[in-house]
């Protein structure tokens, strides 16, 4: 049975007091999402002597991003004098979350709550778990809405609020990690030899609202702090990296991350992409292929994932995958064929099923791993309508299907 928590706390698990909490803790600045180098600025400043510095930033790294503690009281191998001068000028304060869904399946939402900043207001965004066999994968946002405008796709229709700060796309993780008891017990003995495997939450997709490559330098900051080694350790070769094809900032993302990458592709023309994904009349196909060629690291075992949805007489066609054949050709790579969802007000409708699986056929025929993702979660919230979130006008069960097939299948097993 699925299961909904509405306003009920914050994933620190202090009861959230919508408007007052979040605003309180953003009085003070956040120490999560700040690399090594602004901590230790931000320490001195705050009066911790520089000699101090650098050892101080590894304690507090530790208590962040292995042990995974939101309150400085937690951190009990710092002095009670030090504890209260980081509370005074610092916060590690989770968000708000809004909403939780969990559903019979283990397809965890949440709707979370990011405060104001400067003359904005609060803005909402979601972060979707998919537990799958030998990983557990999260979907999580770079963006409130999005600059694109592709035409089957609902986030599209949204207008861009604001990029999302690299303490934003951290917090995603750190709460899910929260929630599904991913971080040790705090009894851990400090110092103890606390095991990578098994986690709960293995890996990351940046696949939810926004364009990432939009806002590179956020996103880089938080996914370098994801798999810093004495942190949160995640392998770069299970973070994925979802773009629509902004081409210089792959061409960045490989020399500056070098994590997986996927192209939202949908179409094997640049006719149909400038219909589908517009941005593909400022960075076309030839463009795009050659940023892909280019990656460093491809191999059979470290591939492009190629997003591509099925839209009915629209991309669905033999001769439409004999020319996806053609277009990727000599680039180590996977193609997630993705059954459209409909909503409210699109003209497009899914492809019958057995066109997906002779589109499939022929794409695994040709030597290239193409799965058909399939729904989850379609149970959470299916009688509720809308979501609250002005941002979020599609049907719960309908985003979340379509999500969770997005997500699926990313990254090293």
């Amino acid at each position: 049975m699925a299961v909904t928590v509405l306003n009920d706390t914050r994933a620190d698990g202090a009861r959230a007091t919508p408007g007052i909490s979040a605003q309180t803790s953003r009085e003070k600045p956040s120490l999560i999402g700040m690399s090594r180098e602004e901590m230790a600025q931000a320490l001195v400043g705050a009066g911790v002597p520089e000699r101090q510095a650098k050892m101080r930033v590894s304690q507090l790294w530790h208590w962040l991003y292995v042990r995974g503690v939101s309150d400085f009281g937690q951190m009990f191998n710092i002095s009670k004098e030090l504890r209260a001068t980081l509370a005074k000028h610092f916060t590690i304060a989770r968000p708000e979350i809004v909403e939780e869904q969990i559903s019979q399946d283990g397809t965890r939402k949440w709707l979370f709550r990011f405060p104001a900043r400067g003359a904005g207001r609060p803005v909402e965004i979601e972060t979707v778990y998919i537990p799958e066999e030998g990983r557990g994968t999260l979907c999580i946002s770079s963006q409130v809405g999005c600059t694109l405008t592709c035409s089957f796709c609902h986030t599209g229709t949204q207008k861009l609020v604001r990029n999302l700060t690299s303490e934003e796309i951290l917090a995603q993780l750190l709460v899910a990690r929260d929630r599904l008891g991913d971080f040790p017990d705090r009894d851990t003995p400090a110092g103890a030899i606390v095991p990578s495997e098994g986690r709960k939450v293995s890996n990351i997709v940046m696949m939810g609202m926004g364009e990432p490559l939009y806002n590179f330098d956020n996103v880089k900051k938080a996914l370098l702090i994801a798999s810093d080694g004495d942190g949160l350790a995640l392998s770069k070769r299970r973070i994925t990296l979802s773009t629509s094809g902004v081409v210089p900032e792959i061409v960045r993302t490989g020399a500056e991350l070098g994590v997986m990458l996927a192209i939202s592709l949908h179409a094997p023309n640049d006719d149909l992409r400038d219909l589908l994904v517009p941005i593909n009349k400022k960075y076309p196909l030839d463009q795009l292929m050659a940023a892909c060629r280019a990656y460093p690291g491809l191999s059979n075992a470290k591939r492009i994932t190629f997003e591509y949805v099925m839209l009915r007489d629209v991309n669905d066609s033999i001769d439409d995958a004999k020319a996806l054949i053609k277009l990727l050709k000599g680039i180590p790579a996977k193609i997630n064929l993705i059954p459209f969802n409909p909503w409210p007000g699109t003209n497009y409708q899914c492809s019958e099923w057995e066109t997906i699986e002779k589109f499939a056929d022929y794409i695994n025929e040709a030597g290239y791993a193409s799965p058909i993702r399939t729904p989850r979660g379609r149970d959470i919230l299916a009688a509720c309508g809308q979501l609250k979130s002005e941002s979020e006008r599609m049907r719960r069960v309908d985003r979340l299907a379509l999500e969770a097939m997005m997500i699926a299948g990313h990254g090293e097993e």
